[in-house]
């Protein structure tokens, strides 16, 4: 039986329409979202979210009568937007910004898997979304479905509505930001920001060519000696037993003389490739976004005061500024540069090399260990699975205490990772102290925001509360005693981690410069509590009120004493 003319262009047009009225729906899923879980919205931000690219998408699928083209061309905002969803998935809230981007970009393909693999239900439920829609698409440029004039009609004067009314909407806000609310374009402009900062990294060496500290020590010169900064990655305060833990994730560490820990410790970053520059130079949030290209880290510092200097790193290559301070040191090695898997203790035989070669000279190392970076259970051989079960393979609240336990067992490695390496600096036999903090902390399905892991781009009170440590030997403390004395007067003091590290190192080593503030060194009398400061994703230095932390978070450090 033949199908009739009115059958036959009714097929016709089903695929144009099903475009015309259902893509612009999913395009706006992630907007939506956002639109509930950014508290931070205005009503009228909102409202623009919803109304300028709804009818967008409209009037674009429906100026053309055969729209599957046009729906080809949605493509690369389909791509963004399930960039979208799967952040929210993991974060419950936040746009794709720039550090997301930058991420991206700095991190190696053994780490995405490992996250990926977690996220498997997130990734099958965009292409749900997206594919059958390029389907469709597809089989309406075959089919050469063309919209009925009715349904262009309408398409037109809807997405006509609502654009105006949405630019309507934004230009009677005071100081509406198009380029941090409104998707696409805070996407869009994020990728130009992340594109302008990877440049600026990649010209760092002349860009900061000329910088000097004009540094000089203060101690005898005869004398050896060996400072060390440990540089954590992804470790909690709450979880570590020096700060309180029920846990004995510290065994070692509790048993060590010359060891002052900083209870009340936080970054001013959650995100690695700008919470380590940050606490490897003297800068501050309100001059990083100014500076941090043109000025050196503390490697230079100790070069210019006369200092051998090494970089150590459990980690590979990544393009970002680590690398290129990291360059600056007389010796540099990347551990993970061979494509395999190395455990954190691999780099206390470098560190003992490193003693060995500097021949009685003053010496300062950085170490760059992988710390707690998920996946948790990779990151600790199989006699430190203490607490158990630890499969830490599937990210979800459901397995939260697998998690918590993987998580645990790595704190509990990097216990013996820092007492070995405090061992090894003890068998020098000569002045030597260790400074060691993380440069963030983690999510791990902590309240009812089910937050995970970290870098989001509003933080948490997990994600920046982060341990520190400073340590001295005997015959440090005998040589300067005033220093350890300090440094436990103040133990239970706020601190800023990343704003301390650099100062406290050249408290430590007796290196006077031109940038050095001792208010801001944990060795020093004159140490004052800091603000607390946020780096949010725009590199702008905020108060924490203002960082995105929500109430849950202010209470966690009401009870910890920290603000």
């Amino acid at each position: 039986m033949k199908l009739s003319d009115k059958n036959i262009t009714s097929a016709r047009h089903t695929a144009a329409t099903l475009l015309l009225w259902c893509l612009p729906l999913l395009l706006l899923v992630h907007c939506i979202a956002l639109d509930i879980t950014e508290v931070r919205y205005t009503a009228a931000e909102r409202a623009v979210n919803i109304l300028v690219p709804g009818g967008a998408y409209l009037l674009l699928l429906a100026l053309w009568r055969r729209n599957g083209l046009t729906a080809l061309c949605l493509i690369p905002v389909m791509v963004l937007c399930a960039f979208q969803i799967v952040l929210l998935f993991l974060y419950g809230e936040s746009i794709i910004a720039v550090d997301m981007f930058l991420n991206v970009t700095t991190t190696n393909a053994h780490e995405a898997g490992e996250l990926l693999r977690n996220l498997t239900g997130a990734i099958a439920v965009v292409l749900v979304m997206y594919v059958p829609a390029i389907v469709v698409a597809a089989i309406a440029i075959a089919r050469k479905s063309t919209l009925g004039s009715a349904n262009r009609r309408a398409g037109l004067a809807i997405g006509s509505a609502m654009l105006v009314a949405g630019i309507v909407v934004a230009l009677g806000t005071p100081a509406y930001k198009p380029q941090r609310v409104l998707f696409p374009v805070n996407v869009t402009a994020n990728i130009f920001t992340a594109g302008e900062r990877t440049k600026a990294s990649d010209a760092y060496l002349a860009s900061s060519e000329a910088y000097r500290y004009g540094s000089r020590s203060t101690h005898p010169d005869s004398l050896p000696e060996v400072y060390v900064l440990v540089i954590g990655e992804t470790s909690r305060a709450d979880n570590w037993q020096l700060n309180g833990y029920s846990r004995p994730t510290n065994p070692r560490l509790s048993q060590r003389s010359g060891l002052v820990s900083y209870t009340k410790a936080m970054s001013e970053s959650n995100t690695t490739h700008k919470s380590v520059p940050l606490l490897m130079t003297q800068l501050g949030c309100e001059d990083f976004a100014d500076s941090i290209y043109t000025s050196r880290s503390v490697i230079d510092a100790f070069d210019e005061a006369g200092y051998t200097t090494a970089w150590i790193s459990n980690q590979q290559h990544n393009g970002s500024l680590i690398d290129f301070f990291g360059s600056r040191a007389d010796s540099t090695t990347f551990l993970a540069d061979d494509g395999a898997d190395h455990y954190d203790l691999e780099l206390c035989s470098h560190l003992r090399k490193a003693i060995t070669d500097a021949a009685g000279q003053k010496l300062f190392v950085v170490l760059h260990t992988y710390g707690s970076h998920f996946n948790y259970k990779e990151r600790y051989p199989a006699e430190f699975n203490r607490f158990t079960p630890d499969d830490s393979s599937q990210a979800s609240p459901e397995n939260r205490q697998g998690l918590i336990n993987a998580y645990d067992n790595a704190i509990l490695y990097t216990d013996a990772v820092l007492d070995s390496i405090i061992g090894t600096l003890a068998e020098a036999r000569c002045p030597a102290s260790l400074v060691y903090l993380a440069d963030h902390g983690e999510d791990i399905y902590d309240d009812s925001r089910e937050r995970f892991l970290h870098a989001s781009p509003t933080p948490t009170y997990w994600q920046l509360h982060v341990p520190m440590l400073v340590w001295m030997s005997n015959s440090y403390r005998e040589a300067y005693p005033e220093k350890y004395a300090q440094a436990c007067n103040h133990a239970d003091c706020n601190v800023a981690s990343s704003r301390s590290a650099f100062h406290t190192l050249m408290s430590l080593a007796g290196i006077n410069t031109g940038v050095y503030k001792p208010c801001d060194a944990l060795t020093e009398a004159s140490f004052a509590e800091p603000q607390r400061m946020y780096l949010n994703d725009y590199n702008e230095g905020l108060p924490l009120a203002d960082s995105g932390l929500r109430e849950p978070d202010f209470e966690q450090m009401a009870a910890k004493g920290i603000f």
